[in-house]
Order: C-alpha cells, then structure tokens, then sequence
C-alpha cells in the first residue's frame, strides 16, 4: 500500500532536467563556467556551491542560482535546494517554459526528499500549470498528496495521469495503492488486475497485490504474490517481497 509512494522520482540531477537547463543557458555568456560547476557539484558540493555562491555575486543569474540548488540538493541540504528552485522557476526573469516546468518538478522532488508535502504540492502544481499534459506530473503531485495522507486526491490526480496515459501500469499500480489505504478494495484489486495484464509479472504489481491479499486475509495469496515478486527486474519490488515476505514467516 503506502510502501509504493516512498518512492519518489529520486534523481534530481536528471538528465531531461540538466539537458533542458542546458539548451536554456548554453548559448549565454558562462554556459562553460555553468558546465564545469554542475559536474562539480556532483563530485565536490561543497566546492561547488562555493563556487556558484561567488558566481551568484558577481551577476551569474539563473545558472549560478541553479548550480547553487544543485550543489545543496548533492548536500542533502533538501529544503534550501527546494526554496531555491521555487524562486527560480517562479522568477520574472526570461526563461522558456520548459525550463520553468523542469525547475518546479525538481523543486517539488527536493521538498519530497525534505519531508514536507505540502510545499512538494505547491511546486508540482506549478509545473502542471504550465504542463497539463504531462501524466508524470500528475503522479508527481498524487506522491505528495501521499505524503500528506490525502488518499481520495491521490487517486483524482492518478485519474488525471491514466486519463493522458491509460496504458501505464505503474500509474495503475499507484493508484490501486491509494484505494487500498481508502479501503476501496474492490477498485484497487481492478487496477492491480488491469496493470498486470499490460505488464504480466509486474513486481509492483505483485507486492500490491500481495498487501491487499494479506488485508483480505488471504496469507496463502499473499505470499504466493510475494514469491513471484523476487524474480521480477525492479530492486525496490524485490526489497519489499523479501520484508513482506519475512513478515508472513511464522
């Protein structure tokens, strides 16, 4: 059940992200200098966010603001990174849309790895604002209303992504998730069922499946479910077989 959002779309140095900042600023004066410093702060965070800060004052702008978020979120330094790609992405400077959804989307990763929900909302719904049609962002914003236990808009927003994307069984397997924890059982076991006949063996699917059988009292299913998990290609489904598993041993 709620296992499922722990997950969040970790990465913040991803590759769409730092290709789309790139394209945004690679033509400006210090694309060089705005190269070198996010490879740095992969590396050495430290010395990256030194160097972005003293590059913030000597007029660096949006790339030496972004480099200093990069360089905090390498620090586990969550929230500041967080605040600091919501005043990017929300600023009144001239940057492509694009770029600002990118920004927001990453912001709303960093409040997730920081804790707190309800700032991961704002920054996903500003992403959406300028991105309706973007079904990965609708289950960005569903992990955030998880965090914060809202179920029912967990499962609005799900509704909202399988609506762009019907066919994705991981939206369904998330979803399913969130009426397990409503105790709609009926309607999470028609989306486990559903995601696993787009994508037989599903590990995801399994181990949500295993959870509701074990609730429903089915302790042979669920372990059944769980055993079928292991051999499925996704380390956390695995990991979550083998603690569910060790809970149902005698």
């Amino acid at each position: 059940m709620v296992q499922l959002f722990s997950r969040m779309r970790a990465p913040i140095l991803s590759v769409v992200l730092l290709l789309t900042v790139s394209v945004a600023v690679g033509a400006q004066p210090g694309a060089g200098h705005y190269r070198r410093c996010l490879a740095q702060a992969e590396t050495n965070p430290a010395a990256a966010l030194a160097d972005a800060e003293a590059w913030v004052k000597s007029a660096g702008g949006v790339p030496a603001e972004h480099c200093a978020a990069v360089a905090l979120v390498s620090l586990k330094r969550y929230a500041e990174a967080g605040n600091r790609l919501d005043k990017i992405a929300g600023g009144q400077g001239r940057l492509d849309a694009s770029f600002r959804v990118a920004l927001f989307d990453q912001a709303g990763n960093a409040w997730l790895l920081a804790g707190d929900g309800a700032r991961a909302v704002q920054s996903f719904s500003g992403a959406l604002a300028l991105s309706a049609g973007d079904p990965d962002l609708y289950a960005d914003l569903a992990r955030a209303q998880a965090m914060r236990r809202d179920w029912q808009e967990v499962v609005l927003d799900l509704n909202a992504a399988l609506q762009l994307a019907p066919r994705r069984p991981d939206l369904l397997v998330l979803r399913a998730s969130a009426r397990h924890a409503l105790k709609h059982y009926e309607d999470a076991k028609a989306d486990i069922e559903a995601a696993l006949k787009l994508k037989p063996g599903d590990g995801d699917a399994l181990v949500e499946r295993g959870l509701l059988r074990r609730q429903l009292g089915d302790l042979g299913g669920a372990r059944r479910d769980f055993q079928a998990a292991l051999k499925s290609n996704s380390p956390n489904a695995v990991a979550q077989a083998k603690a569910n598993l060790d809970d149902l041993s005698p």
